[in-house]
């Protein structure tokens, strides 16, 4: 059954319009340019006035955006798993990074691409696949992504350092944050690491930093012209939070929320909660599907992302690989946009159900399910290898990091892994001494 009941698409009216724009000119057709104007005039308004809308007030008061109140709709729960960090702590967190990182990698050469596209791409090289190795060839090698790094450093032949990807900056810049601002952070100093920081960001992210150069309050930035309120882009920062809190899941979920307010609302919120909590969790059990029970404690009970995880739990059984994964994804949200935080969520779930105790079976089946596939095989792979730690991955899906995270970061040079983990150990040390 279908999750929401979406209206038709109007995106083909804007190719059309262009279209029959540009065969006027053509045809020496005068007013043109004003005609025009006066379409994007109309379109404004009409989006304003679809905006206005009223929500469904009872929905809204299952989805607060106040912590207090979320909280409050939380089912029971865990909250905190410990009060010191465990002796194995070390070999879990390089593992949930690390864990990570591949994911992230595996993904991101392919991110958003179809089935079957990956299918057809690695019939093509001779790949395995689903995969159980990085990708032999990238498509495009000689294209960068982020302006960074080249496609074909994704790749084992060319890889040196794990390459740029925005999911893996935003865990670099929430460990920068804890540091620079203090446990106490606020999101009004989250925007301001923003501004400082990020040169670029897409979606809600996007919009939100737009908003704060324009000197839009943090508070408010996820509020003016924003349309991607319960996309993907403030849990795929969900990370840094749970390394910071290991244990404690609850600490975790508040962190993740202080993020997820400059550029997020409800879902979007819910989702940075549920897998901060999820990861947090994860240091301190012994199977994924635990951790990502806990992670349900974290956030309104009857929220759609909480009921959605509660259904793709219960159905996980039945999805023994990612084409039965694409097609229940397609059956349920087909409209659903791809950088989506619940169709994603759900990916996330069933990559760790049907990968079980095999890493490279985890990320290999997530990414070939589709959608946002960087960010979910990453997710996973977080999960993961908080769970089993890094002795548990295969050596060849990190021997090419050879310590070190590229990134594009304002002012940031390559960061060095161990570096970061010490760091991340040390915030750790403080979070549960300090609560």
């Amino acid at each position: 059954m279908r999750l929401f009941e979406y209206p038709d698409k109007v995106a083909a009216w804007e190719r059309r319009i262009n279209a029959y724009a540009q065969q006027k000119v053509e045809f020496g057709a005068q007013g043109v340019a004003e005609k025009v104007a006066e379409i994007e005039a109309l379109i404004a308004e009409k989006i304003a006035e679809l905006d206005a809308l009223p929500d469904d007030a009872e929905l809204a008061k299952a989805e607060p955006d106040d912590l207090a109140t979320i909280r409050s709709l939380r089912p029971a729960g865990s909250r905190r798993l410990w009060t010191s960090l465990a002796d194995d702590f070390r070999e879990r967190l390089e593992g949930s990074w690390l864990g990570r990182c591949a994911g992230c990698t595996l993904g991101s050469i392919v991110e958003g691409w179809t089935v079957e596209r990956m299918e057809q791409w690695a019939e093509y090289l001779g790949d395995e696949y689903p995969l159980v190795d990085y990708w032999s060839v990238a498509e495009q090698p000689h294209m960068k992504k982020y302006q960074t790094s080249l496609r074909e450093d994704f790749t084992p032949s060319k890889m040196d350092g794990v390459p740029t990807d925005d999911d893996l900056n935003y865990t670099l810049l929430g460990l920068m944050i804890l540091e620079e601002y203090g446990l106490d952070f606020s999101t009004d100093d989250l925007g301001e690491a923003w501004i400082k920081y990020l040169p670029f960001a897409f979606t809600a992210e996007g919009i939100a930093l737009d908003n704060l150069r324009n000197g839009v309050s943090p508070m408010q930035a996820a509020e003016v012209d924003n349309c991607f309120l319960n996309w993907i882009g403030a849990d795929i920062r969900s990370d840094p939070w749970a390394y910071a809190a290991p244990g404690y899941p609850e600490k975790a979920a508040e962190f993740a929320y202080r993020d997820a307010y400059v550029s997020h609302r409800r879902n979007g919120i819910y989702a940075a909660m549920f897998f901060s909590a999820a990861i947090s969790a994860a240091f301190a059990v012994d199977d994924p599907v635990d951790a990502l029970k806990i992670g349900l404690e974290e956030i309104p009970a009857d929220c759609y992302l909480a009921r959605e995880v509660r259904w793709a739990l219960d159905i996980a059984p039945a999805i023994a690989g990612y084409r039965d994964a694409a097609a229940a994804i397609e059956a349920r949200y087909p409209e659903m946009g791809g950088a989506h935080a619940i169709n994603n969520t759900v990916l996330t779930v069933w990559g760790l159900t049907v990968g079980g105790d095999d890493y490279s079976k985890v990320i290999g089946e997530t990414v070939a399910m589709g959608k946002d596939n960087d960010c979910t095989a990453a997710t996973a792979g977080s999960i993961w290898g908080a769970v089993y730690g890094k002795s548990a991955i295969p050596k060849h899906w990190y021997k090419n990091f050879n310590n070190k995270v590229h990134t594009f970061l304002y002012h940031q040079s390559p960061f060095a892994i161990d570096d970061t983990i010490d760091r991340f150990i040390a915030l750790a040390e403080n979070v549960l001494a300090a609560d």
